[in-house]
């Protein structure tokens, strides 16, 4: 009879469990949209991604809602434009620029310890925590290092990463600053160790430790293959710094020299190998406890890529609003769930992550939370096409605008009207030709930045 109780229990655990899939959500820092193995335009080795991407579904016209880190990850985890939740600028010292080295006291003062996402924004973490999901944040915060802005008080349960946007990857430090945090306290204890080898550590640690007991989210955010923030050799206080570049263990490295044109290329490469290597150890780990066909394996990148040798087919790099800036790599993995082997050139962004994974365990948006996608699993199954049929971007007096097929870009770097049905690189600009078009990208962009102004406002930016 006892044996029968516990059985039962058991079943009822197990069940429990098993309608709540595990959830690994995976960010890399500056990686280009042709950045895997598995595309085959570049001779990278990452045969995880690679087999992340053969079990599951490939995006190729998915887009992030900023050119570059912070604002970025900020959509990701609250599933919200930028200007919607007030984080629509990168929180960084700029003086960094110029070779300055921060000390502790000005430091404590700097935009980047007194800035951060508002707190009265809701993060996934806080949405899964509510479903009932122990939740781990590793890696790059790069929300805010403020007390009140770290993941343990943002819907996180465990937090080993640095909250601003950079870090050298040996040190830690980011222009002098010790960065690494373990939960609310900064720490040193791995100085000297490459950093994509402490967060695989600790991404490895957190998942051991529930995998087979919570149903769990774990938010891995790498700094790879971003370049290091540390000055290079000859840096003068006051002079325009000389880049460090990516740095990257000799191993991976040499797997490469011979292989691109340079040494800086061979560094960046090298980086990402190392992560996807990463990567790997916590599929095993899911694999090795009988979790792989409930487990959800998300990747993309934060930003189009920098320093990794182009884009191509794509115009622009990170920091633009070509495609190299916005459109990024994404794979989602959910053994019968969704399809093997598929790629999907369907419209879709970063704002549907968030409603996606609620959709899937069962989680809800606050009451009052505006969201700005959908739920992308009947798209990425093949049921049906995607609602998305309109995105916009700005970084300050930059503009874009994608509404079905057409492009609309007005930055200082350039601009003009595309059609990526018959034009992906953005090579011919047909606003002469097609000035109705120009109209109405414009009058749909004005539409949105009005609705954007119109919204409860959010910090830090905003002046309210």
């Amino acid at each position: 009879m006892r044996f029968a109780v516990c059985f039962i229990s058991c079943l009822l655990v197990c069940s429990g469990f098993a309608a709540k899939p595990n959830i690994v959500l995976i960010v890399s820092d500056d990686q280009g949209y042709p950045d895997l193995g598995c595309i085959g335009s570049k001779p990278l080795i990452t045969p995880n991604l690679d087999k992340l991407a053969a079990e599951g579904v490939r995006g190729t016209s998915f887009y992030v809602t900023w050119p570059a880190c912070t604002p970025s990850r900020g959509s990701i985890l609250t599933g919200r434009y930028p200007q919607r939740n007030g984080l629509y600028d990168m929180v960084r010292n700029d003086l960094v620029n110029f070779g300055h080295r921060f000390g502790a006291e000005e430091y404590a003062v700097s935009p980047e310890m007194t800035l951060g996402l508002d707190v009265r924004e809701v993060t996934i973490g806080n949405m899964l925590q509510q479903a009932g999901y122990v939740t781990g944040c590793v890696g790059k915060w790069d929300m805010g290092q403020a007390k009140r802005f770290l993941p343990l008080q943002r819907g996180f349960d465990f937090f080993y990463g640095h909250g601003n946007n950079g870090i050298d990857y040996y040190t830690h430090e980011r222009y002098g600053v010790p960065s690494l945090f373990r939960g609310n306290a900064r720490t040193e204890e791995d100085k000297g160790t490459y950093v994509t080898e402490v967060f695989r550590r600790e991404a490895l640690s957190f998942v051991d430790q529930h995998v087979v007991k919570n149903p769990f989210f774990l938010y891995l955010a790498f700094n790879a293959p971003h370049g290091a923030s540390s000055f290079g050799e000859g840096t003068k206080e006051g002079e325009k710094k000389l880049s460090e570049g990516v740095q990257a263990p000799e191993k991976y490295v040499a797997m490469y020299r011979g292989k691109v044109k340079d040494e800086k290329l061979a560094r960046y490469c090298g980086a990402v190998t190392c992560m996807d290597e990463a990567i790997g150890a916590v599929m095993e780990a899911v694999e090795k406890a009988g979790q792989t066909e409930n487990t959800i394996f998300v990747f993309l990148s934060d930003n189009g890529g920098s320093g990794n040798g182009g884009n191509a087919p794509l115009r622009g790099q990170k920091s633009t609003m070509w495609e190299g800036g916005l459109r990024v790599p994404f794979i989602m993995r959910w053994p019968g769930k969704v399809p093997a082997g598929k790629v999907t050139d369907e419209f879709l962004t970063s704002l549907e992550l968030v409603p996606t994974l609620l959709a899937a365990t069962g989680g809800k948006a606050p009451q009052g939370v505006k969201l700005d996608g959908f739920d992308m699993l009947p798209v990425l199954k093949g049921e049906a096409k995607s609602p998305r049929t309109e995105m916009y971007w700005q970084r300050r007096g930059d503009k874009a605008a994608r509404v079905g097929n057409w492009k609309w870009v007005e930055s200082e770097k350039g601009g003009g009207l595309y059609d990526l049905s018959a034009d992906l690189g953005e090579k011919k600009d047909l606003s002469g030709e097609k000035p109705e078009v120009v109209k109405m990208m414009r009058e749909r962009f004005e539409k949105w930045r009005t609705e954007m102004d119109e919204t409860e406002p959010r910090g830090p930016f905003r002046d309210y």
